[in-house]
């Protein structure tokens, strides 16, 4: 049911409880409230907003950090957006920004974003969806004779598979559109991590199919003087357009546009926000309505691992190293608490090395015949895929990639940083860099020690919302539990799972026992906070 609202003159419509969720978006139009300057005073409680000059389309993920001189620090994490089987338990939040060209709408979302206060939140652009132009079109285009307004003018087919996929946590790439040449660049962007999608687009309301997909919709209404001021300011400044083009294409194309297909889909809307950016009151319910609707999207895995699986016989995906004498000698100095810093590191890197010798042999081969120097053939094996890349969970993961690094010439790395929320004990992914095309390699995942499986869980999410193949995926570890080696092979059953050793129990704190300790702690020198447990220092 929506509600009409009025107040200080203005009306909204709010979306209230029973009403279908669906996710969000924005998309970047090129609005800006700096041309209203001289129109509307400016409210003293809102920040000052500097010109925005961009001759690209902009979509984008905003990962919570805060940047000094010397390091970027992240300071929220993306709690689990998956249950215990390893499926996507809850999609992201969609919410859609309709209106016409100038109308405010990237304002709104801006303002939105600092209101919400939500870790990843990603910015999804109609603008980056435009049609790739013919040579004919984009003649038309130079000389302002071509309707960008038009609903032919978008992707719609490419736009709604984006958003369906980021709606689901998947990795996606964005095109990018260049508004100088009318033309999308070689290059497009990668976005991945939602908590919270914005997208925002003149005609985000147009097609069916896209509506299906956004659990609030907000329809930002300015009034038609207005967003021509804007519009021409924008596209002479920003865009290098003269005068009487402007004025030329918004009477021929954006004004009839916006009659014929922008305004009417207001209808459809839960949300009208007049005024844009400066309507608190609209811009209150809206934060009000998404962070409820978040929390009614809270899960917990960690507890849900330690309660599951018990006594259930190791899976057949699990290979355990041989526990020969030279293995138990090297598990009997780096688990002993007196063994110094500097033979911690020796002797585990001379394990590292044994564990990564051992899980080569699990990489499938194919057979090949070269010649040897004395002229005869010899019958071998080479790698059947493309590939091999190594991801390590940091921090203590990142302590095997010199092993790997030794034995593999030329291997891509990539890096995930999952550690616990202190508040909730829920592992929270706070950053990755993955290579280009990984879903084409073999992957090696490296962590230290895998306890309850809650951060080698999320990992393993990780790489498979990037399209890599689970049977391609190898989880590495010094030492294990048995509760993390259950937990990862129930939820992923084609993961391969190798470890040096494995340890029967976990203690209430999740720790592994007779274990390691805080294995990066340990290797690093470093000390950890009483009570303070990481993802993937300390056996998680």
């Amino acid at each position: 049911m929506a509600v009409n609202m009025e107040q200080a003159g203005v009306q909204t419509q709010l979306l209230m409880e029973g009403e279908e969720d669906r996710p969000i978006s924005r998309s970047d139009s090129g609005s800006g409230e700096d041309s209203l300057d001289s129109l509307f005073p400016r409210c003293p409680l809102t920040p000052s907003l500097s010109p925005r000059k961009r001759t690209t389309s902009q979509s984008k993920t905003e990962p919570p950090l805060l940047r000094t001189n010397k390091r970027t620090i992240y300071t929220a994490g993306r709690p689990p957006w998956y249950n215990v089987t390893g499926t996507t338990f809850k999609e992201a939040f969609v919410i859609g920004l309709c209106g016409g060209s100038a109308s405010g709408k990237t304002t709104v979302a801006n303002k939105i974003i600092e209101a919400l206060d939500v870790p990843w939140v990603v910015l999804l652009s109609m603008d980056s969806f435009y049609k790739v132009l013919s040579k004919e079109e984009q003649e038309l285009a130079a000389k302002n004779e071509y309707n960008f307004d038009h609903p032919d003018a978008f992707d719609f087919e490419l736009l709604v598979t984006v958003l369906r996929k980021l709606k689901k946590g998947k990795s996606i790439k964005v095109p990018v559109y260049d508004f100088t040449t009318h033309s999308r660049r070689k290059e497009w962007k990668t976005i991945y991590g939602a908590n919270v999608v914005i997208f925002e687009g003149i005609l985000a309301f147009a097609n069916k199919e896209l509506l299906k997909l956004l659990d609030m919709k907000v329809f930002v209404d300015t009034d038609s003087d207005i967003r021509l001021v804007r519009r021409l300011k924008r596209d002479i400044t920003n865009r290098g357009r003269d005068i009487t083009g402007v004025i030329k294409q918004y009477n021929k194309f954006v004004k009839p546009a916006f009659e014929q297909y922008i305004e009417p889909t207001m209808q459809v809307a839960d949300i009208v926000v007049p005024r844009g950016g400066e309507n608190f009151v609209a811009l209150d319910l809206i934060v009000q309505h998404v962070h409820s609707q978040l929390e009614k999207r809270e899960i917990t895995v960690r507890a849900a691992l330690a309660s599951a699986h018990q006594g259930q016989p190791l899976p057949k995906t699990l290979s355990v190293m041989e526990s020969t004498p030279q293995v138990r000698g090297l598990h009997t100095i780096i688990r002993n608490k007196e063994t110094n810093r500097d033979e911690f590191i020796f002797y585990s890197k001379r394990l590292m090395r044994l564990l990564i010798e051992h899980a080569l042999s699990f990489l499938p081969l194919k057979p090949v015949t070269v010649e040897t120097p004395q002229g005869a053939i010899y019958e071998g094996k080479r790698l059947g895929g493309k590939r091999i890349t190594g991801v390590s969970i940091l921090r203590a993961g990142e302590t095997m990639e010199q092993a790997l690094m030794a034995v593999c010439k030329d291997i891509r790395l990539g890096k995930i940083l999952i550690q616990t929320n202190h508040d909730t004990g829920e592992p929270e992914l706070h950053y990755l860099r993955l290579p280009k095309d990984i879903s084409e390699d073999y992957v090696i995942l490296m962590d230290s020690t895998v306890s309850t499986g809650a951060a080698a869980l999320m990992a393993v999410r990780v790489l498979l919302d990037h399209d890599v193949q689970e049977d391609k995926i190898f989880l590495l570890s010094l030492l294990m539990a048995e509760m993390g080696v259950h937990s990862v092979a129930y939820a992923f059953p084609k993961v391969r799972i190798i470890t040096t050793a494995v340890d029967k129990n976990v203690n209430n704190e999740f720790h592994i026992i007779p274990g390691i300790g805080n294995f990066g702690d340990r290797y690093f020198g470093t000390d950890a906070p009483s009570g303070y447990e990481s993802d993937g220092s300390m056996d998680c």
